[in-house]
């Protein structure tokens, strides 16, 4: 079969490799749409932590499932997906119901080979039913319900102002769900024309871009003077993290979706005075997958929306690069096999 390898950073290598042989427990999946997400992106440009070369990227995946042991409830030839964190089952944070940061997590197409290639062997227990969605929604499950989870950890109330920091593919999909659960969303952003894509596309009440000189004084009169009681980031910068926790109402959450490999700081005694909480919110789970087919279903959320950029497998070790930059525009590309 076919596959795309990123051997170094900024190089990608189509390789034949071995179809996946069917083994206890698993399953076979023919791939049909791969999502482009950041963790790729960050990949390709050799600036995603905890990383490793070379590898098969990938894990925003829809497909037909072919072959399986152990899917009870599954048939051949089924539109899947299936969650990307294969985690180890028996460690403390799998037996407190939260695989989603196992202690020796093996995320696909990060820790181990992901879905740029034809098939794809994964464990039975991981697999999520089409429901009937298309290939390419199901292809955006994952990535929604990064964002899903994220407010999820944050409790979100109705009618509570929350601001997402970082209008990319997981800051849009945060939105969303906030929306969903009640929340007046605030988006935060550097690039304009995100901005009107949330304005625009979303229908997010109040967007606020963050060079401006006098964001504070907007959150605030966004906010009646309260200024946000959930702040959630969604941009994985390090200056936007540590600047971000001047917009905290007191007794507000701080939710950090986006990863950082570098300290953090902020000021314990303003933090402090707040009684606020900073949590991080890592992966997603089953529930937070389901919540989102449903979500799609109820046509709560539109996946066509997020889509701008479309190519066949072949295309993409030639167009990936022109994804990096901003000013093409890419929300989310989608390849088709």
């Amino acid at each position: 079969m076919n596959t795309l390898v990123c051997t170094t950073p900024g190089t990608f290598e189509y390789q034949l490799a071995e179809k996946p042989v069917l083994s206890p427990g698993h399953a076979i999946i023919k791939i049909k749409r791969i999502g482009i997400c950041g963790t790729d992106l960050h990949a390709f440009e050799g600036t995603q932590p905890f990383f490793s070369y070379p590898r098969v990227l990938g894990h925003e995946l829809s497909g037909e499932l072919i072959e399986f042991d152990g899917a009870e409830g599954f048939e051949k030839g089924e539109a899947v997906t299936f969650i990307p964190y294969f985690n180890c089952g028996i460690c403390i944070a799998c037996r407190s119901g939260k695989p989603n940061c196992c202690t020796d997590i093996k995320v696909c197409g990060v820790h181990v080979d992901g879905g740029m290639a034809e098939y794809l062997s994964v464990p039975s227990r991981l697999l999520i039913h089409g429901e009937g969605l298309s290939f390419d929604e199901l292809a955006l499950v994952e990535p929604l319900a990064i964002g899903a989870h994220g407010v999820r950890r944050a409790d979100v109330r109705k009618d509570e102002f929350l601001l997402v920091l970082g209008a990319g593919p997981i800051g849009l999909g945060t939105m969303e769900f906030a929306r969903i659960a009640g929340a007046k969303v605030i988006a935060l952003d550097i690039n304009d024309a995100r901005l009107k894509f949330c304005k625009e596309k979303l229908n997010v009440p109040h967007v606020v871009n963050a060079l401006a000189p006098d964001v504070l004084e907007q959150l605030k009169e966004i906010t009646d003077g309260d200024m946000p009681t959930v702040v959630i980031d969604a941009t994985g910068s390090l200056k936007a993290i540590n600047n971000a926790f001047q917009y905290m109402a007191h007794g507000a959450r701080f939710v950090l979706i986006g990863l950082q490999k570098e300290n953090i700081s902020f000021s314990h005694p303003e933090f402090h005075k707040r009684e606020a909480t900073l949590m991080s919110s890592r992966n997603a789970t089953r529930q937070d997958f389901e919540h989102v087919i449903r979500s799609m279903k109820a046509g709560l959320v539109e996946p066509a929306t997020y889509i701008t950029h479309r190519v066949l497998f072949e295309e993409v070790k030639d167009e990936f690069k022109g994804w990096l930059d901003p000013k093409n525009g890419v929300i989310k590309a989608i390849v088709s096999l």
